[in-house]
């Protein structure tokens, strides 16, 4: 059979890599989405490799972003996010990639859906996933987005323009609720580990975070070796797959193992040094805490972009586990360091006390990206029947 192709973009945001669709290139019917963004990846692959797509076999590099025009009067696009499965034939809408989102402020000016004067961006984000407000800030060079700069983003080789990205108002993003249980502190039981303490945070994306000893590591373990570990990585599905009843996002452990990215496990751990992927050593006077997140059943090779804030967020509220690990600060609106695979990311949370709560009022933090590839992904037609059913559909209509 023959091969479909859709217009599409390849696009680095932070850590990760995504294609990126215009919402009016896609089927308006979205119950179409999920085939044509496996087979454009290669999903899903046995192998974890995606040799057939344009996946990395990776979650960071398996990912879709839809653009288009706002459907708010406060937002200048709409940005809907989608995780594709490696191994498996799951897309996922439930949450945000925060390393992608700083690439839809830049793709949203070259592409045309916001104009600008001088030589400053200011783009103002709607993701549809979250209901969130993220703002875009970034330099334009010769009337495009700049890519060149002075900035190293932690796992990223190369220095680049650094994009600003205010996430406003993050809290409840997938919950309704920044501390969805009502506590900063809980005690799990999960079978096979037993009692333990969590925090559950939610802001941007929810994460569970435990520290690192509850499952035998000392926080500084690199990804791979923990991947490898395959009784760690039962017990933090086990723990994320419990979290994620006791929130309410599934009524049992069961249909939460169906819903991967809903919302993950942290591990986190006190200051102490740290061989990141580089080989580099990082002391522990360079960072205030150690933090590995799992992403779509891997250790994340950085830390994504909204369990970022997550756990930023966490290490301002009083008393979760991140804040008894992290460094003490005189100033609560200090830069926070984390260390992580990759290296040390440092990220500001906005977190005050209103009426005796907790409130996240912002998030913020650094990010560059870099446009790859323009013009056609090719779908083949075999894997994507209900949208080749659709073309012709269209072509009949139009006859």
């Amino acid at each position: 059979m023959k091969q479909l192709k859709i217009p599409a973009v390849f696009m680095r945001g932070g850590t990760s890599n995504a294609i990126v669709f215009k919402e009016h290139d896609l089927p308006e019917d979205r119950s179409l989405w999920p085939e044509i963004f496996l087979a454009a990846h290669g999903s899903p692959d046995p192998y974890g490799r995606q040799l057939n797509g344009m996946g990395g076999g990776i979650s960071s590099l398996s990912k879709v972003c839809v653009v288009g025009p706002s459907s708010r009067d406060d937002a200048d696009i709409d940005y809907t996010f989608a995780q594709i499965g490696v191994r498996n034939n799951s897309v996922s809408f439930n949450s945000n990639c925060g390393n992608m989102s700083g690439a839809m402020g830049p793709f949203a000016v070259d592409e045309g859906y916001v104009k600008t004067e001088g030589g400053k961006a200011k783009v103002r984000i709607h993701n549809t996933n979250t209901n969130k407000m993220i703002i875009s800030q970034f330099d334009m060079d010769g009337g495009f987005a700049g890519i060149d700069g002075d900035y190293l983003m932690p796992g990223v080789a190369d220095l680049g323009n650094q994009v600003r990205l205010d996430f406003m108002d993050p809290g409840g993003a997938g919950t309704g609720k920044l501390l969805p249980t009502g506590n900063v502190i809980d005690t799990m039981t999960v079978p096979g580990i037993g009692e333990f303490e969590a925090s559950i945070v939610d802001a941007a994306n929810p994460a569970v975070f435990i520290d690192a000893a509850v499952v035998g590591l000392k926080g500084n373990e690199l990804p791979a070796d923990i991947d490898a570990m395959t009784d760690v990585m039962a017990k933090l599905e086990a723990i994320r797959c419990h979290a994620g009843v006791l929130v309410g996002l599934a009524d049992t452990v069961e249909e939460m193992a169906g819903k991967p990215t809903a919302i993950s496990p942290g591990i986190v751990a006190p200051a102490q040094d740290s061989t990141i992927l580089t080989g580099e050593t990082i002391p522990a006077d360079a960072g205030d805490f150690l933090c590995r997140i799992v992403s779509s059943g891997n250790i994340h090779r950085a830390l994504p972009g909204t369990r970022s804030i997550s756990t930023s967020v966490a290490c301002r509220i009083e008393g979760t586990v991140v804040n008894r690990v992290a460094r003490k600060s005189d100033d609560p609106k200090a830069d926070i360091r984390i260390v992580q695979p990759s290296g040390v990311l440092v990220i500001a949370a906005d977190v005050e006390i209103n009426d005796g709560k907790f409130h996240a009022k912002s998030v913020t933090f650094y990010r560059t990206q870099r446009r790859l590839f323009e013009g056609y992904v090719f779908l083949a037609a075999s894997k994507v029947p209900n949208y080749m059913n659709y073309q012709q559909s269209l072509k009949a209509a139009a006859e």
